[in-house]
Formats: C-alpha cells, structure tokens, sequence
C-alpha cells in the first residue's frame, strides 16, 4: 500500500496524531483516547500501520495471560515522500488534503467539547496572513521556523508540559495569468463582459 493511502485514511491519521511528541500507547490506552472508533477496527489499523512499518513494538507485558503491546511511531516513515506526493495527481492531493483538514477540524471539534475554550488561557489560535516572498525568502523563512521548531519536538512530557499539534500550511496565490485562462477570461477583462 503507497504511504499516501496508507497515511491519509481517516482513521489511521488520527492514531498516527495519537502518537505525535514521542508518545508510547497500548491499544488500550489509545482506544480510551479514540473512544468512538470500535475497537476490532481500531486494532485491526494499528495491525496494519505497525506491518506497514509505521508503528513499532516498543515494550511487550503479560496482562491475565494475554500479552499487550506498547506501540510508538516511527516518524520518518509516517510521511508521503517527497516523490511520492510529486507523482500524485491534482484529485490525490485534493483528497489528501482534505483528510488533513478533517483531521483538523475533528481535533478543534474535541477541544471546544472537552470544556470552556478559552484561546488565550490554552495557548490555541489560528489566525491567516498573506506574505509576499521571493522563492529565497521563503525557504530562509522555512529553515528559520524548522530551527525554533526542530529542538521543541525532543521535549519529552514533563511537568507543566501538555501536547500541542501544530499544523501548518502554506498555499501559493495562483499567478493572477493562469487564474484568469483556467476560469476563461482574460487579464484586465471584468468578469461582466464573459
């Protein structure tokens, strides 16, 4: 099974979320977290997603003559490839993006209902801002947040620590030429005259 069909399933994607920060999870501990997936379904993924080398046995204990497995994630293998998502068609990556925004939304959805949000008190937010970058500027900008970013994801929990999932996304403005031919009218021509 390719990565992006692997990774971009709904269901899968959130256990995969479940293991972000260096987390180790028993089934039974990530079926508490994923409480409305059925658990045949919920193991038969962790099944697949540790074959597909994903998720790795990290520890093994005898629970009343049963053994239960402790998982962790192996991130390197929990991304679509660079070659991989180069060769994914417009409808892929329309499909891949939105699991990755149902995600996000199904993540906001579980923090408005675990209590009273409040953005400031929880340090929550998003926000949207329009920046103008040469192709050099914004791969400067990419290296400089990937440096305050990198050493923060070796943060083990702790004290006064609570996970956080940062999500990021950037999307080009299409070049207002193109944009004009795919949606048939030319540049300077009010959409009026069509």
């Amino acid at each position: 099974m390719a990565s992006a069909d692997l990774l971009l399933h709904p269901v899968r994607l959130r256990i995969i979320k479940a293991f972000l920060g260096d987390r180790a999870l028993t089934t039974t501990q990530l079926a508490a977290e994923l409480d409305d997936v059925p658990p045949g379904s919920l193991y038969r993924h962790v099944a697949l997603l540790t074959r597909a080398g994903l998720l790795h046995v990290v520890a093994e204990h005898r629970v009343r003559g049963a053994v239960e497995r402790t998982y962790a994630l192996r991130l390197a293998a929990a991304r679509v490839q660079p070659g991989e998502a180069a060769a994914m068609t417009p409808e892929e990556h329309s499909r891949a993006f939105m699991a990755y925004v149902a995600g996000l939304l199904a993540d906001f959805d579980r923090y408005l209902a675990a209590g009273t949000p409040d953005l400031g008190r929880d340090g929550a937010g998003y926000t949207v801002a329009g920046l103008y970058l040469t192709d050099a500027e914004l791969t400067g900008f990419l290296r400089d947040f990937a440096a305050i970013v990198q050493p923060l994801l070796a943060n083990a929990p702790g004290k006064g620590r609570r996970r956080r999932m940062l999500y990021s996304i950037f999307l080009p403005e299409p070049d207002s030429t193109s944009a004009a031919r795919t949606h048939g009218w030319a540049r300077g021509q009010d959409r009026s005259d069509r």
